[in-house]
């Protein structure tokens, strides 16, 4: 039985359960959203089964990946299942989802799942680097184990009762966005930058560009914060609510550069 998963990460959580799920799976295509973005049309894919892998941003679905579920048809598809990672709360983005489907397609998701893993939104709460020995990367990879066994057997699992998520994302998510795009212009370079080019290799969307030896943003962001995590020496910021100066940078054990490039169709 052949499985496609599509994904899209920023510090490395979502492509790590992507790989997990598909490692248990077998037979299993891990297509990056970001390297659809500049293509048009719907998108068919010729698979038994399809997921959807993506962090939560505000209670909700990244936009690229919103709008990619909109151009996702499932009529060769017999389950569709997705998968959200997490730092705190935000099973309504699987709601979110779930509904876009059913407007579009007249059907749901046959199963849907969060897994919580380390928070890396450092405006929000402290980021830390962690090893594969991180108890919440150990839980992550229990609760990953327990998901593909239920996506293997075909099990149906509808989004979860979410009051509070659902709540959050009716008072944030809108205005996020609406605005998530032009949210660049709260990245700030210090002197401390080293022009080492990271930052433009890792923007999934391409975003970055390198303007007399600094990092430019472009204003098609998606808030991933890859350029912020990967920065070698902490030189770049953003600048919204507590900031984060002293706040920590994190992204998943075994994500690389190479893998953000990937993402990036390269």
């Amino acid at each position: 039985m052949k499985t496609i998963i599509y994904y899209f990460t920023g510090t490395g959580n979502s492509l790590a359960a992507a790989k997990a799920i598909a490692r248990g799976l077998g037979t299993c295509e891990l297509v990056p959203i970001a390297s659809l973005q500049e293509t048009s049309g719907e998108i068919t894919p010729d698979a038994d089964r399809v997921g959807i892998v993506c962090p939560v941003y505000d209670s909700g679905v990244p936009v690229i990946v919103a709008e990619f579920a909109k151009r996702l048809s499932i009529s060769r598809t017999g389950y569709l299942f997705a998968v959200v990672t997490l730092g705190g709360i935000g099973a309504a983005a699987l709601h979110q989802l779930d509904d876009i489907f059913k407007e579009r397609q007249g059907r749901g998701l046959d199963a849907a799942f969060t897994v919580r893993m380390p928070g890396n939104f450092p405006p929000v709460g402290k980021a830390r680097m962690t090893g594969a020995a991180d108890p919440v990367l150990t839980a992550a990879g229990t609760r990953l184990e327990e998901i593909t066994g239920i996506i293997d057997k075909g099990l149906l699992v509808p989004p979860g009762f979410s009051p509070l998520s659902s709540l959050l994302q009716r008072l944030t998510y809108g205005s996020f966005s609406r605005s998530v795009n032009g949210s660049d212009k709260a990245f700030s370079v210090s002197g401390t930058c080293t022009s080492c080019g990271i930052c433009v290799a890792v923007c999934p969307v391409k975003n970055i560009m390198m303007v007399k030896d600094r990092p430019s943003w472009l204003h098609h962001c998606e808030c991933c914060c890859a350029c912020l995590h990967f920065c070698p020496v902490e030189a770049i910021d953003l600048n919204v609510m507590q900031g984060t100066k002293g706040r920590g940078r994190y992204r998943h054990p075994d994500l690389k550069v190479a893998d953000m490039k990937a993402q990036r169709g390269e």
